[in-house]
């Protein structure tokens, strides 16, 4: 089996790589799923710009943009891949709303140049899969947690773009499956973005006050559960929408206490506000959290706590 992955100099992409690679080499990815023994995948990276992976062996890497359709086409006829992981996004979602066409270029345009050139290539590889990650985000948060059948009403220019690439994929003729997570968290070689719980722990140390919300919820993902999510629907050859993230729903500012109280911090700098307090560019849904019954009995699907998932971080961190 082929698996290209893109956004590999991403967090998620880079779990997905290093999850492989242990697979290959016999070894049990970090995950509490039941994980099938396999071998010899062969693993194509793919990013924009130079690998910024640390282990640089057991895997092919190519520079690829996808939103240029003609490197989409040279680096996928090239490879043949029978499995495509679409980790590659643009997330930032106050910069969505106000650069939308770098947006659209990034979530839709590149999602429609993979469907096309993998499309195109059915008559060389048998029944290609394209998974794709998507988000909480398409949904107004007016009554999650949210199963794969809810209605799905996009509060910010951002969900849009998301809920238009979902669109491209399901209509699309392709085996294809969609991996819709929340708020991923998690260590990535050369870190250059944080995440909330990066963030929380860092500002904290540094005896920083931070202003956090209480009226928004969501079910925190472990990147490497997320990444435990794409392997599993490519080894299954899963078909269809599946919830990926973790299993409890709290909000931020429980998610940002829960961090205080891991790490022994001054909870007293943290000050609850509301989010229309923010004045942010883009509006968020107020309460997310998926129900993900079906990737639990499908996939085999098994999250970390969000508890759990702060130790593995921290483990990371000393290592």
């Amino acid at each position: 089996m082929k698996i290209l992955i893109t956004g590999t100099n991403g967090l998620l992409g880079q779990k997905i790589v290093y999850g492989l690679l242990k697979l290959n080499a016999g070894l049990k990815p970090l995950g509490k799923c039941e994980w099938p023994e396999v071998k010899n995948i062969s693993i194509i990276a793919t990013s924009r710009g130079e690998n910024r992976l640390i282990e640089k062996n057991g895997y092919v890497y190519e520079s690829l943009d996808i939103e240029v359709k003609s490197q989409v086409e040279a680096v996928f006829n090239k490879h043949k891949p029978d499995v495509v992981i679409n980790t590659a996004a643009m997330t930032n979602v106050d910069a969505c709303e106000t650069q939308r066409d770098e947006c659209w270029k990034a979530n839709v345009i590149a999602v429609q140049n993979i469907v096309e050139v993998l499309s195109s290539l059915k008559s060389q590889i048998s029944d290609p899969q394209l998974i794709h990650i998507s988000t909480d985000f398409i949904f107004d948060g007016e009554d999650g947690p949210y199963d794969e059948n809810a209605k799905v009403n996009p509060l910010s220019y951002y969900a849009l773009s998301k809920w238009e690439a979902e669109k491209i994929v399901q209509a699309s003729k392709l085996k294809w499956s969609i991996l819709r997570t929340i708020i991923v968290y998690g260590i990535i070689d050369h870190a250059s973005r944080s995440n909330l719980v990066l963030w929380a722990k860092g500002a904290l140390e540094k005896g920083q006050h931070i202003n956090v919300v209480d009226d928004q919820f969501r079910s925190p993902t472990l990147a490497e559960d997320l990444a435990q999510g794409c392997i599993l629907a490519a080894l299954k050859g899963a078909i269809g929408i599946y919830n990926i993230s973790g299993e409890k729903t709290y909000s931020i500012l429980e998610l940002v206490y829960k961090v205080a109280d891991y790490f022994k911090l001054d909870k007293s700098l943290i000050k609850p506000i509301k989010s229309d307090t923010l004045n942010q560019a883009a509006k968020r849904p107020p309460r997310t959290g998926f129900i993900i019954d079906k990737a639990k009995k499908e996939l085999g699907y098994r999250p970390y706590s969000f508890e759990e998932g702060i130790e593995i971080l921290e483990k990371q961190l000393i290592k």
